[in-house]
């Protein structure tokens, strides 16, 4: 078996005559591509919504909740090349639908091209409902009657598109209709013209080709003589392709695995990718041997399965990411292994793919210890880098006007008469005040708010969807030690929160507090941490020292506090910290960069600090290279919410009082920035001279 960089092999021959692929000119000496191609690949296929159920080991007609996942395999293998670092596209359909919109989104935010997935107006978006029962049932429905992704037409594509990439991989499915196998075979048809190599994943689903019944999902193999012949006509097209023993076994026509994958290699000269589930997997670069034992086993990593489904997904995009960096074929099959390994250890298979961080981290720990990584679902190490280091929008500042307040906001309504229903009016006025400022200053991608629930459920929901920044608060407010809103339980009161809060806890935390309140405190932030990183959300902590007499008070007390809480195994993706002086953000930076490198910053509070008082704390925080901004609260709100409460000012004046206010915060806090930017620069060119 070859297992150089190079593409061995017969050049494919197009049904015209032209060479394939196999058999281009012009590429650089030892790639298997043409050089200039702005793409990676192009994946055609399947793009549907996966329905995972929550409760493993039950039977799907016991379910009760279900989670949303972008679906279908050539969708999967898109978004795990783009997750690997390829750059990859999508070439489908969806609905005009909100399902639709969702998949054309997820796969955005991971950095895959979606400019050829087109919206059918007469379609909707395939469903997919699938259960986890034990490590071998999987059932699984397709709800593809009709679908949009089955409707996918020549006329979505033009030949410049699939010029434009090194590779177009086709899923079995998408040759299973008149209507998907003409429009591949035209995508074939351009790719082998412009020498694009040609990629099948054969992913045999006997239920969409009609061959079981219509529930019946789970079934991976029946023998058909129409399907095999289907596929030994497409065969001679493709330079790689991708199969489980059962799929060569319908590509061969053969129930003998070994016959099977001679009447495969008869009919093309592809590289043959044979995935063996946990053994790992053979790679067939030339003639067929007469036992698969000839063949060199590329040896998997031995993980305990809780879902097998999408690890062939994951698999290919393993594969592909080496593939399609020229990378031995070995190490193809490495990542493609140890991405397969990760994801049947995981619920879902999509967001399960891993990242060049976690497959170098787990192939490393794997070789050194393979016994612990057999439940890499334990490992905390790889659940932080999942978390992390995927893609993930960037806030690289954040202006943010905080009311999540609610014993100030009762507190002013007692003062002003006002019934105590009237302050989630005066919260949902403050949202229309931020949208207005978002408008007026173009400050998309840039505004921040911190909402609570209790007064402000509705604010919250008209935030909600507009790409702001949300923080929302789970602490009772001036509980010492810390105790939840909603009791102990936090990670129920997660569970119905969108994605996109950011859950905020204000504790009064000092490293020196008595121990027995020191333990309880990270007793229950410990438990929030956990609830977090089981929810999917991010946790903002607000810290803030007590000034009690009786506890030590000095410039450290801060940093202390954060360095506690990175000892006890604490990382939030966000902190909430006072104005400091210049050499206390010094420290605290030095600290970030040390224990938490991929924390996503630091934002300022303002309590109940004026605008002149905050603007020294601007000047400050501005030099740090971890604050990203703030999230000022009773400055910007407190007298105009008196006077609206008590009716000395209407709507307008309230909206035009609150802009006014945190649109100076905001302009003070951008003169800051600039000034620390301009003296850095400065400084940079002061060390280039001095240097020269």
């Amino acid at each position: 078996m070859a297992h150089s960089s190079t593409f061995s092999g017969t050049p494919a021959q197009h049904p015209g005559g032209t060479a394939g692929a196999s058999g281009m000119s012009g590429s650089d000496a030892g790639s298997r591509f043409a050089p200039g191609r702005s793409r990676d690949i192009v994946c055609l296929g399947r793009l549907a919504v996966d329905l995972y159920a929550q409760q493993v080991g039950a039977r799907l007609e016991d379910v009760s909740s279900f989670a949303k996942y972008l679906g279908g395999s050539s969708a999967n293998i898109a978004f795990g090349c783009a997750r690997l670092g390829l750059a990859s596209a999508m070439l489908a359909r969806v609905g005009n639908d909100h399902m639709g919109r969702f998949l054309t989104e997820t796969l955005t935010k991971e950095g895959c091209d979606v400019s050829h997935v087109r919206v059918d107006p007469e379609r909707l978006t395939a469903l997919v409902l699938l259960g986890l029962k034990d490590r071998d049932t999987f059932p699984l429905i397709f709800y593809r009657e009709n679908c949009a992704d089955m409707a996918v037409d020549e006329a979505d594509f033009d030949e410049a598109f699939i010029a434009s990439s090194k590779a177009l991989l086709i899923t079995g499915t998408h040759f299973s209709t008149e209507q998907v196998n003409r429009t591949s075979r035209r995508a074939l048809d351009h790719a082998r013209r412009n020498q694009v190599r040609t990629v099948l994943d054969i992913d045999y689903r006997p239920v969409l080709w009609g061959l079981t019944g219509k529930a019946d999902g789970e079934t991976r193999f029946v023998a058909s003589e129409g399907v095999t012949a289907h596929l030994q006509r497409i065969l001679p097209l493709f330079d790689l392709v991708i199969g489980t023993e059962e799929e060569f076994r319908i590509a061969g026509g053969k129930s003998d695995l070994v016959d099977a994958l001679a009447m495969v290699r008869a009919v093309t000269a592809a590289t043959l990718v044979l995935k063996r589930g946990p053994m790992g997997c053979q790679i067939i670069d030339g003639e067929v041997p007469a036992s698969l034992n000839e063949a060199p086993v590329h040896g998997g990593v031995e993980v305990e399965v809780l879902n097998v489904l999408g690890a062939g997904d994951a698999f290919a995009s393993g594969f592909l990411s080496g593939w399609l960096r020229d990378q031995p074929l070995d190490a193809c099959a490495r990542a493609a292994n140890a991405s397969g390994a990760l994801v049947v250890s995981r619920h879902a298979c999509a967001p399960a793919m891993p990242t060049p961080a976690e497959l170098d981290y787990f192939l490393r720990e794997a070789k050194a210890d393979p016994e612990r990584m057999r439940r890499p679902d334990r490992d905390a190490t790889l659940a932080r880098l999942h978390r992390v280091t995927p893609a993930r929008k960037q806030w690289d500042e954040v202006l943010g006007f905080a009311f999540d307040h609610r014993n100030q906001f009762f507190e002013l309504a007692q003062q002003s008469g006002a019934s105590e229903a009237r302050i989630a009016q005066l919260k949902g006025l403050f949202v229309d005040a931020v949208a207005q400022t978002e408008s007026a200053l173009g400050l998309q991608g840039r505004i921040g708010v911190l909402i609570d629930s209790r007064y402000g459920q509705d604010a919250l929901n008209a935030a909600t969807g507009r790409g702001w920044w949300i923080g929302r608060p789970v602490e009772l407010p001036g509980s010492v030690p810390l105790v939840f809103d909603h009791g102990r339980s936090v990670g129920t009161t997660l569970v119905p929160w969108p994605q996109e809060h950011v859950v905020k806890c204000l504790v009064q935390f000092h490293p020196d507090e008595p121990v027995e309140q020191r333990l309880e405190q990270e007793a229950q932030l410990r438990a929030l941490y956990d609830a977090t990183q089981a929810s999917g959300h991010e946790l903002l902590l607000e810290v803030i020292p007590p000034k009690h007499a009786n506890l030590p008070q000095g410039p450290d007390i801060v940093f202390r506090a954060l360095k506690r809480l990175y000892n006890i195994g604490i990382y939030p993706e966000w902190w909430k910290l006072e104005p400091m002086d210049a050499a206390q953000w010094r420290n605290v930076d030095a600290l970030i960069a040390e224990r938490d490198p991929y924390c996503r910053g630091v934002v300022l509070l303002g309590l109940s600090a004026g605008v002149e008082q905050l603007n020294e704390g601007f000047r400050a925080a501005a030099r740090s290279s971890t604050c990203r901004g703030f999230t000022v609260g009773r400055t910007i709100f407190h007298e105009p919410s008196h006077a609206w409460l008590a009716g000395e000012i209407g709507d307008d004046e309230l909206i035009a009082r609150v802009r006014r206010t945190f649109e100076t915060l905001i302009a003070s806090w951008r003169a800051a920035r600039d000034t620390a930017a301009a003296e850095r620069g400065a400084n940079n060119r002061v060390h280039q001279e001095q240097a020269a």
